[in-house]
């Protein structure tokens, strides 16, 4: 139990790190000529995009335990794809000083760079998220540890975060557009849902409520 309302308590860490490592300059159409002036974002942004990756592996290593004890098969699967995500965000972390190199607001790659910043943070990272997330709501769902609803519900969200992180791909959307962000909205919300259960009553077998 413990164990499960730590995970419920990185988890919401987590999504705190998450807003808070948003680099609002990066998206803005000028932002060659910002950056000197928003080094401080830039710095913010790294520091907390490197704080999710505690959070995120241990929200799944906290899990793990209950969720081996439910499918051997499907827990390890999703431990490793949190892993490969965590690959990815500290990808993202190294990627953000490179925009603070001296002349570098110049350069004629740094919109290359950007552009690999976005394809690492909200494709390739929400995809390996989005199938450990599948198998999570997989062994949730059918070992009723929480409420089916609860799980049902995330399979929807990722489904649809997933979608939008193809789409990004596609060049169909871009990362911070009404669609993409409308598309994400329903995991985002279901995954505080599922983080304050967690860290009021934990894992709960037969849970129906």
């Amino acid at each position: 139990m413990k164990a499960d309302r730590l995970a419920g308590a990185l988890g919401i860490a987590g999504m705190v790190a998450g807003v808070l490592s948003v680099v609002p300059v990066l998206e803005e159409p000028d932002y060659r000529a910002l950056i000197p002036a928003h080094e401080g974002q830039i710095i913010i942004g790294a520091i907390f995009q490197f704080v999710m990756i505690p959070a995120y592996v241990g929200f799944a290593l906290c899990l793990y335990p209950a969720l081996r004890a439910e499918s051997a098969a499907l827990a390890p699967g999703f431990l490793g794809f949190r892993l490969i995500a965590a690959t990815f965000h500290f990808t993202g972390v190294i990627l953000l000083p490179l925009f603070l190199v001296p002349g570098q607001e110049h350069a004629a790659g740094l919109e290359l760079l950007r552009t690999a910043r976005d394809l690492v943070n909200h494709v390739a990272l929400i995809l390996a998220l989005g199938l450990g997330d599948l198998l999570l709501f997989a062994m949730l769902h059918r070992s009723r540890l929480v409420p089916r609803w609860l799980s049902a519900w995330g399979f929807l969200g990722t489904g649809a975060a997933m979608l939008a992180s193809l789409l990004v791909l596609s060049r169909v959307t871009g990362v911070v557009t009404p669609l993409y962000l409308t598309m994400n909205a329903p995991l985002a919300l279901q995954s505080l849902v599922l983080a304050i259960r967690l860290l009021t009553r934990g894992l709960t077998r037969g849970a129906s409520r």
